[in-house]
């Protein structure tokens, strides 16, 4: 039930209470509390799944109700047995840094393998995560930074404020874990309106938390947050959101906004941090190679990218980019035509999603409308003017089912492609929060140090090669958040890092850097027309969820079994 700040001044008095003992608590103790939270997790995920699925409208025997399995109970799961990990080695005076592959990035960059990180994280095989120091930190300075909240005994106790996402039910979640465990801060998490329904199974989750007193589970609305923000208990602010809402926190809604961002006086005077999603690219690689079975696959890997969760993620992709001499350019535009209006019919629950796809259907009347909730239909524009600035697609989060399609002139020799490529994404399109590149294995090694090259140069905070950036938001290890440099006046995709489950100084770090496979096979878990998702994600949270490798072994295997039949 949604509560008034007055009745939740006995409640955030005793929150303050818990950041004091948080602080005093040991490694070994806040180590022992993942456990008991990961098993609190597995009782309450068919609790969590179900009241995802009626928010989203979706039936709990559909495929779609995978993707509640997997992005809500078990990232949370996965979360907390990497913290835990990286917990216990340095209870053991041993750092993380020194337990992963260390490798190097263009710039003089250091990098991590930060997935897989566990052993269970071997079941996505062929998928890899590699998170990328800033230029000029070194591993000493990276190692002195591993929870360095969490181990300073004189540290502040805190409250964080976060102000959950009301997509995805894990984002608020993890958001949790990333306050407690990287800021060393107790919480009080405000879900998001959309999420009402979720914060029964939320609390059935975090019940360990709650009882210690470091985290407080509130509903309510703008009105709530407000006040919440600006109340003496709270020491800094997180939110998943809008740019336009982090702004008007930042420097209000009223008509001295504008006055205040120039004048450099923002009305919040805490810290915040944010992660504000933005507009994503897919770049297509090509070459000569291809056949008209890749085409298709990429296309319907891409399809995915636009329509899990029907569209609304901060990571979807928004915009496809193509050589415009390919041979192939219509052949690869009409299959993701067809894999958008093939794949299986979900509701666009998101409040706004019809008027926002209406505005991008207005602006481009041309635009293929391809089914799917009629009140929200999947829209396929071609031909988007690489050269138009302020194109809407280029500077607007649809957040919805809208996906636009750009044809780079020049040569489509991918050496001469690619860097045109990375610098269109750059310098046109909104935002620095994810992007991927689809190449054949063959062309990224005959680019060799070019195309290391040109992931360096391409300004995002999670890159996906040949893997959707959505997989990359599961794997604890790597760190989520916009590309480094963004200010308050100028925030783009947003200011910080979350997830990051080897507790690195967020300000050492600059991106992650994730690989999947060319032709995965069978269908990937997270695909929109997997069969058995909901029923390969249900075992693997069970998998994940149980410590006794004796009893999750079975259950992990009939887990694969399922995903083979997807």
């Amino acid at each position: 039930m949604a509560v008034t700040i007055a009745e939740l001044e006995p409640a955030l008095s005793s929150l303050r209470e818990g950041a004091e003992r948080w602080v005093r608590m040991t490694i070994a103790e806040r180590r022992q509390l993942l456990r008991e939270v990961r098993a609190a997790t597995l009782a309450a995920a068919p609790a969590w799944v179900e009241a995802a699925c009626a928010i989203k409208g979706i039936d709990l025997r559909s495929p779609a109700a995978g993707e509640e399995w997997s992005s809500g109970p078990y990232s949370v799961i996965s979360a907390t047995s990497a913290i835990e990990k990286t917990l216990r080695m340095l209870d053991r005076g041993l750092s993380p840094i020194d337990h992963v592959e260390l490798s190097t990035a263009p710039g003089g960059r250091t990098t991590l393998r930060v997935f897989p990180y566990l052993p269970k994280d071997l079941v996505l095989q062929g998928y890899e995560a590699h998170l990328w120091l800033r230029p000029g930190v070194s591993l000493d300075q990276a190692r002195r930074g591993v929870a360095r909240a969490l181990r300073d005994p004189n540290r502040e106790p805190r409250v964080t404020l976060v102000l959950g996402a009301g997509n995805i039910t894990g984002i608020p979640a993890l958001d949790v874990l990333t306050a407690l465990y990287q800021e060393a801060s107790a919480v009080v998490v405000k879900l998001n309106p959309v999420q009402a329904g979720f914060a029964a199974a939320l609390k059935q989750a975090y019940a360990p938390f709650i009882d210690l007193g470091v985290l407080l589970v509130v509903e309510g609305d703008h009105e709530l947050g407000g006040a919440l923000i600006a109340h003496e208990a709270v020491d800094t602010v997180h939110i998943t959101g809008s740019r336009h809402t982090h702004d008007a926190i930042v420097w209000g809604a009223d008509d001295q906004a504008e006055a205040r961002k120039a004048a450099g006086t923002p009305l919040l005077t805490k810290p915040i941090s944010s992660e504000l999603g933005g507009v994503g690219p897919a770049i297509v690689v090509p070459e000569d190679g291809w056949t008209t079975e890749n085409v298709d696959e990429v296309a319907r890997d891409i399809a995915t990218q636009r329509l899990h969760n029907s569209g609304f993620n901060c990571v979807a992709t928004q915009i496809v980019v193509i050589p415009e001499a390919w041979q192939r350019a219509d052949e690869f535009v009409d299959a993701l035509r067809r894999r958008l209006a093939a794949a299986p019919v979900r509701p666009a629950y998101y409040p706004g999603a019809s008027s926002r796809q209406l505005a991008a259907v207005t602006m481009h009347p041309e635009a293929s409308v391809l089914g799917g909730d009629p009140n929200v239909p999947r829209t396929l524009i071609n031909h988007l003017d690489p050269e138009k600035a302020d194109e809407h697609l280029f500077t607007v989060e649809a957040f919805g089912p809208v996906l636009g399609v750009v044809r780079l002139p020049g040569s489509r020799e991918p050496a001469a492609y690619l860097p045109h490529a990375v610098a269109f994404a750059n310098d046109r399109l909104d935002g620095t929060l994810s992007a991927g590149i689809h190449i054949h294995p063959r062309t990224r090694e005959t680019l060799g140090a070019h195309f290391d090259a040109a992931v360096a140069e391409l300004r995002y905070g999670t890159i996906g090669v040949n893997a959707w950036t959505g997989t990359i938001f599961g794997m604890p290890g790597g760190s989520w958040g916009a590309f480094p440099g963004h200010t308050l006046d100028n925030v783009g995709s947003g200011i910080g890092v979350v997830h990051n489950a080897l507790l690195l100084d967020p300000a050492h770090v600059e991106r992650t850097v994730g690989t999947g496979t060319w032709k995965p096979s069978p269908t990937p878990l997270w695909y929109v027309d997997n069969q058995t998702s909901h029923i390969t994600a249900r075992r693997l949270t069970r998998f994940a969820g149980i410590d006794s490798w004796a009893i999750a072994a079975p259950i992990g295997a009939a887990a694969i079994d399922s995903y083979r039949k997807g």
